[in-house]
């Protein structure tokens, strides 16, 4: 997946390029881009783009120094996000996927339907029908984490893995390791504790599809900034909200679109926040979305209570 930096001179420099294509990126050719180093003019992508004062430089030319003085090392390669370029700029989405198929293989277990119960989002239930009752009305809020890791069934996690491959692995690169992680946090808890507002208080709910909208979301704010084609990317977004919303598919909607929702706004503070006051934007954003979790969480507890 990752390819080692080419020669100086690019693949548009070796092969003419169609007039009505994007050239790619002189790291990496089999990525399109629209954006070029401000210093050399070569064409880089997301994971190469590098910060500057105007613009972005590539790799290269930031570590043959700036020009102003400062030391080749002074400027530290970023991604678009303001994030440090990792050496396997996919890493975090590997591991989620690993968590996400251990935990199914527990589930498959002989301990299996004890390991969900106790870990699926429920709003509250009990076997009995009365007290004690299991759910996050009752003080159990790790729910709305532990059930982005669940799966219902084979088809259903291998859906939701190969939708974070193919959506995260892009965007990991493109944000950076720690953005990338409280992006799909920020989301997939949005997503849960939307469900655990609007949905049945019976009603189990499973799965990471509320954190992998959120990285649709986030993908396609990240592809407008870049000015990217968005056609191919609405029409996934639209195909698999027909899904959602399809009464025969017994999907929680809720989770998907509250992780949309919280994608969309988070991946907007981290691609289009100042250089000045990145930081501060960003998880500031993360913040303000983790205490509309936290209000939400709260309304829905004392409607049961």
């Amino acid at each position: 997946m990752d390819q080692a930096p080419g020669s100086p001179q690019g693949p548009e420099e070796q092969r003419p390029q169609d007039a009505q294509s994007l050239p790619v990126c002189y790291r990496h050719p089999d990525r399109e881009t629209g954006v070029r180093c401000t210093r050399c003019e070569r064409p880089i992508c997301p994971e190469c783009m590098v910060s500057a004062s105007v613009g972005f430089q590539c790799p290269e030319c930031v570590r043959g120094g700036s020009g102003t003085g400062h030391a080749p090392t002074a400027a530290q390669p970023r991604t678009i996000a303001g994030g440090t370029v990792a050496a396997d700029p996919r890493l975090l989405t590997k591991i989620l996927i690993g968590l996400c198929v251990a935990v199914y293989l527990v589930q498959l277990s002989s301990v299996g339907d004890r390991f969900t119960d106790s870990f699926e989002l429920v709003g509250k239930v009990s076997v009995t029908g009365l007290p004690p009752y299991d759910g996050v009305s009752d003080g159990q809020w790790y729910r709305l984490l532990t059930a982005m890791f669940l799966h219902a069934s084979p088809i259903h996690i291998i859906f939701n893995m190969m939708s974070l491959w193919w959506i995260g692995s892009p965007l990991e690169a493109a944000l950076g390791r720690a953005r990338y992680l409280a992006l799909y946090f920020v989301s997939g808890l949005a997503g849960s504790a939307l469900t655990y507002l609007l949905a049945a208080p019976n009603s189990p709910s499973v799965g990471a599809s509320g954190a992998i909208f959120g990285l649709l979301g986030a993908t396609g704010i990240l592809l407008r900034r870049l000015n990217y084609d968005l056609r191919p990317l609405i029409a996934i977004l639209v195909i698999n909200l027909i899904f959602t919303f399809n009464p025969g598919m017994n999907i929680a909607w809720q989770a998907h679109i509250g992780g949309l929702v919280a994608g969309v706004i988070t991946g907007y503070a981290m691609v289009h926040a100042p250089r000045e006051r990145r930081a501060l934007i960003q998880y500031g954003t993360c913040a303000v979305v983790l205490v509309v979790v936290v209000v939400l969480t709260l309304i829905r507890t004392a409607q049961l209570s």
